[in-house]
């Protein structure tokens, strides 16, 4: 097997949904353990609570789970599978929340701030990979390329 052919395969197993499924979960848990690193220091120091992280990832749950909803998805009955593309309104608020967090956390009086972007952040992620899940799950029944 040559080089283009196995990449050419790599690149046929990153379009399928349960390689895109699986890393958008790791990077979920990267940015939730990143997170809690930032939220135990700040809930130390007295700029936020608990409380108010649960209330702002519950609050932003729904959100992400409306933005599963414009990700790029279509059933390939070719490979058996679902395949979606980069929904790059995504990604471009997840790194405009992700930057506006690091410039908002250098300047204390603004630290609250920065912990309620993280926690959106999380709601957002969680809400939406849920979706996604749902949604290819849906896909997959319709096609039949699992059993009910």
């Amino acid at each position: 097997m040559t080089i283009t052919s196995q990449l050419q395969s790599l690149r046929g197993e990153m379009k399928k949904s349960r390689f895109k499924i699986w890393l958008r979960a790791f990077l979920f848990i990267l940015f939730t353990i990143i997170f809690c690193v930032y939220f135990f220091r700040d809930i130390d120091h007295g700029y936020f609570t608990w409380g108010r992280v649960a209330l702002v990832i519950l609050a932003f749950i729904p959100i992400g789970f409306l933005m599963s909803l414009i990700v790029p998805m279509k059933a390939d009955p070719e490979i058996q599978a679902v395949t979606f593309s980069l929904d790059r309104v995504y990604l471009f608020l997840i790194w405009l929340l992700v930057i506006a967090k690091l410039i908002m956390g250098r300047v204390p009086p603004l630290i609250p701030d920065a912990d309620f972007i993280m926690a959106a952040i999380i709601g957002i992620m969680f809400g939406r990979l849920n979706g996604i899940g749902m949604r290819v799950r849906r896909l997959k029944l319709q096609h039949g390329f699992i059993g009910k």
